[in-house]
């Protein structure tokens, strides 16, 4: 109960700040769009692993690259993304996830749990401004993708 009140206070002595970024900082709050970067790449850890039921995932085609590729160019899963010609599938989950997917590291894809790709995402995109900052948006995310 105690520290119920304690945060009740923090969060009524915020109401001085304006600036919505400044009170995520306080709270140690992640943005919006950072929790759904997250959560994307979540899910499709999962799928890349398995763990989805075969039936309902959508259809993702990834290709092993080599060692000398991947040594300078994210991961050895790159996804493969199919350009689109109508807005009606451009902002699906397979198109808005895939350039994310693969600016990701080998160190990051390669985990064996999901607990563990957590904590290695989360280290990884420690530095971004996306964390607190709801106009930014991730670095390095659009020049690693394999296009069809």
């Amino acid at each position: 109960m105690v520290y119920f009140l304690f945060y009740v206070c923090t969060i009524a002595s915020l109401t001085a700040i304006t600036l919505y970024d400044e009170r995520l900082r306080i709270l140690n709050l992640p943005t919006l769009k950072y929790r759904r970067y997250r959560g994307d790449m979540i899910e499709l850890f999962k799928m890349m692993k398995g763990i989805f039921d075969l039936m309902c995932i959508p259809c993702v085609e990834f290709r092993e690259l080599s060692e000398d590729f991947i040594r300078t160019r994210g991961n050895r899963y790159k996804l493969i993304q199919h350009h689109c010609h109508y807005d009606l599938r451009k902002f699906n989950f397979t198109n808005r996830v895939i350039p994310i997917w693969n600016s990701l590291s080998d160190y990051v894809v390669s985990a064996e749990t999901v607990n563990t790709f957590k904590n290695r995402l989360d280290r990884f995109w420690s530095n971004q401004d996306a964390l607190y900052d709801y106009r930014a948006d991730l670095h390095g995310i659009r020049n690693r993708t394999i296009v069809m």
